[in-house]
């Protein structure tokens, strides 16, 4: 914006520049010419007394050289033959205009310009007493003809120059008056989009700037307060599933003792671990879906294991065949223990409600040297339209889905710079593959992620 009002001042000004300085410098050029001649026309018209009462040669040429006041050479003075100049022409002074030229002066009797070398010559007739007609001759030079035009053509064009400067000027200072808002708007728009919900515009600038910056601020107030009742909302909900919980920890409590008894104490303890979460994070400005700090995070291997443990007397009771591959030795990952727990378990969740009874499944770690990899596989029917299911919110299409499963592994890994692809396993159903990027900075992640995507398949197998 600010470099279009520079270029639309800087047309317009330059336009009425031209407009304005080129025919005023065609006047000053014609009223200079006009000067000159007008000045010759003075001195032909101060020789004409003395042609009217005598022809002598003595008395014209000092008429002439009188005349001329500075200009010798300037003057020459025609006079046809007579009685009284002993029947020969007589002439003073240089000629320079043709003999042509002269006499068509003579015969029409009217004054005229004949162009001769070195500038022009203004040719007036003059009536003798004898009734002939005699021409005087008055040489104008081209500089002259010319005196002044060029300082005057210079001192236009010094002012077009200082004009079109000073507009330029003018309009660059309007223009940065003009970006400066609207650049502060979008910076503070692209903050907002990023989650700075603390990002606002100073209300100043143009009229339609600060009603903007306006709007934007009252915009933001409103998302930070809809973000808030969110928060205050989902802690509300999750606290109304604390009455029931605590009843199913008492009814677990008196099943007595036995494997199956123990894993329902476990799923109901770690229930009510993961509503204190999701009541503690909505309550918290920031969610707590990432590492903090160096160190932070969680042993993927260490994870995977337990989680596999809770799962596999399911899978026992099922028939279903386990493999689990790649959790021999700790591996660090930028992720929250609990989200990638979560992780774990909607995606072995999803391989036991939608395989049937005994298809075996697998979960498998690659460790890289920038990125740790988790694949989730089985033997089931595989899923018909994988791009749709990485649709957020669209694994909810099916019977007994809430839509949030692969969300969740889709957070956990975009956490990192990661990401989340759907294909055919090996077993010939269904594989999960979570790509999480290691170093915990996102938007290193997000620079080393076709570099890391063309390293996977040389990923080794720990």
């Amino acid at each position: 914006m600010r470099w279009a009002l520079v270029k639309v001042s800087l047309a317009v000004t330059a336009m009425v520049v031209i407009a304005f300085a080129v025919p005023l410098g065609l006047v000053i050029q014609e009223m200079a010419r006009d000067r000159a001649f007008t000045n010759a026309e003075r001195q032909a018209a101060a020789i004409g007394p003395t042609l009217s009462i005598t022809t002598d040669r003595d008395q014209l040429e000092r008429a002439v050289a009188s005349t001329q006041a500075g200009a010798a050479g300037r003057m020459a003075v025609h006079v046809p033959a007579s009685e009284e100049t002993g029947g020969q022409d007589l002439e003073i002074g240089t000629r320079r205009a043709a003999v042509r030229d002269l006499g068509t002066t003579e015969r029409l009797g009217r004054a005229s310009i004949t162009e001769v070398p070195g500038g022009s010559a203004l040719l007036q007739p003059t009536a003798l007493s004898s009734g002939e007609i005699a021409v005087v001759e008055v040489f104008v030079p081209e500089d002259e003809v010319s005196n002044g035009v060029t300082t005057a053509w210079l001192v236009l064009a010094g002012v077009g120059v200082a004009l079109i400067v000073g507009s330029v000027a003018v309009a660059d200072r309007l223009g940065v008056r003009m970006v400066q808002p609207a650049q502060r708007l979008a910076g503070a728009a692209h903050e907002l989009g990023e989650g700075k919900l603390g990002a606002r515009v100073p209300e100043e600038g143009p009229t339609e700037l600060r009603s903007a910056a306006v709007a934007f601020n009252s915009m933001a107030d409103q998302v930070v307060q809809l973000l808030a009742n969110e928060r205050e909302l989902a802690a509300d909900l999750s606290h109304r599933l604390r009455t029931p919980l605590t009843v199913l920890r008492l009814n677990a409590a008196s099943l007595g003792d036995g494997p199956a008894a123990d894993q329902t104490r476990a799923a109901v303890a770690q229930l009510e671990r993961e509503v204190d979460t999701i009541i503690r994070t909505a309550r918290e400005a920031k969610p707590q879906t990432q590492a903090t700090g160096p160190g932070a995070g969680c042993d993927v291997s260490e994870v995977v294991r337990e989680r596999m443990g809770f799962w596999s007397a399911l899978a026992e009771d099922e028939g279903r065949k386990v493999r689990l591959a790649g959790v021999d030795r700790p591996v660090r990952i930028p992720v929250a223990r609990p989200e990638l727990a979560a992780a774990l378990d909607a995606l072995l969740g999803n391989v036991f409600r939608h395989t049937p009874e005994g298809t075996a499944f697998s979960v498998d770690v690659h460790n890289g040297d920038d990125a740790v990899i988790v694949l989730v596989s089985d033997a089931g029917p595989g899923i018909a339209d994988p791009q749709a299911a990485l649709a957020r919110g669209n694994s909810g299409a099916r019977d007994g889905s809430t839509g949030l499963g692969l969300d969740i592994v889709r957070r956990v890994a975009e956490s990192t710079g990661g990401d989340v692809r759907i294909g055919h396993s090996v077993l010939g159903g269904t594989e999960v593959r979570i790509w999480i990027q290691l170093g915990g900075e996102r938007a290193q992640g997000r620079r080393g992620h076709r570099t890391g995507r063309r390293k996977r398949r040389g990923l080794n197998h720990d």
